[in-house]
């Protein structure tokens, strides 16, 4: 399972897939009550926007680490206890900063050079992948979290 997230890809390019997702956040945020869990025992919207934050650091290290280094081994995060402290995170500053990680990693991945992709790394509870599957990983990534606040705002 090198991607857990790849029912959420959209079929077309990932890349776009990847570079579209805040902006589809965004929208998916506009009016509603970033407080309340998003289901019973979830997190609310302010809190995954700070995850998304959070995980778009990781992803971004996880990228550049991978095209840098030969046989890298992806160095996996709880995200749950990561998630101390995020119902006091300013829900605006969280999505800023996730836009601008986005395309700075965006940015980043377009700049690879031809094969750059198919960089072989290691994670430790998903086994080998590719530097594109980390890319498909983050797009599923965002899907996922979509799909979770449209469910819970009646988009």
């Amino acid at each position: 399972m090198a991607n857990p997230y790849a029912r959420f890809l959209t079929g077309g390019d990932v890349m776009e897939q990847v570079a579209a997702g805040p902006a589809l956040l965004a929208a998916a945020l506009m009016g509603r009550d970033m407080d309340s869990p998003l289901a019973p025992g979830k997190w609310s919207a302010r809190q995954v926007l700070a995850h998304l934050a959070d995980t778009e650091i990781a992803f971004g290290f996880r990228l550049r680490q991978a095209v840098a280094e030969t046989g890298h081994v992806i160095q996996p995060f709880d995200q749950d206890k990561w998630a101390t402290g995020y119902e006091s995170v300013d829900a605006e500053t969280a999505l800023a900063l996730f836009g601008l990680l986005r395309k700075w990693n965006v940015q980043f991945l377009r700049a690879l050079p031809e094969g750059a992709l198919e960089k072989e790394v290691v994670h430790p509870e998903r086994g080998t992948m590719t530097v594109r599957t980390i890319v498909e990983t983050m797009a599923g990534h965002d899907g996922n979290h979509l799909a979770q606040l449209q469910v819970n705002s009646g988009q």
